[in-house]
């Protein structure tokens, strides 16, 4: 039996792919413009289906997984802003990101180097939602 075959008389579960991330902000406006002009997000969506709903979808370069902010947007709005910790972005080499990310204005982490070359640097959005940028060898 291979490790994704069913179990016998089971049917096999479907995949299943995260897409999407609610990250809880106070300023819709302030957010995209960091994620955005500082940490190079793509804006997807910025949409106002009513004057009090509010969903813009932003994606990080390369993902396949996306971050959504906004408002009137039920328990998602309702979450505490700065409470989403430790989101990892992967990265070919995480020092050239993160000098990118310095200079653009990101006040990023020193590079925390630990065995096999697995390096990390950290650092939070204006509402304290905080990410990592993690450096994983091909060869591991």
């Amino acid at each position: 039996m291979t490790p994704n075959s069913p179990l016998p008389n089971e049917i096999a579960m479907p995949d299943m792919k995260l897409e999407l991330v609610p990250v809880p902000v106070s300023d819709v406006d302030r957010s995209i413009a960091f994620y955005v002009e500082k940490v190079g997000f793509h804006l997807d969506h910025d949409v106002r289906p009513s004057d009090t709903i509010r969903v813009v979808q932003l994606t990080p370069p390369g993902s396949a997984c996306s971050i959504v902010i906004g408002t009137g947007m039920g328990a998602i709005s309702e979450m505490t802003p700065g409470v989403v910790k430790g989101l990892h972005l992967v990265v070919k080499d995480v020092r050239q990101v993160r000098a990118m990310l310095a200079a653009r204005g990101v006040a990023v982490s020193e590079v925390d180097e630990y065995p096999r070359g697995i390096n990390f640097v950290y650092f939070s959005d204006p509402d304290g939602n905080s990410w990592a940028l993690q450096e994983f060898p091909d060869a591991l």
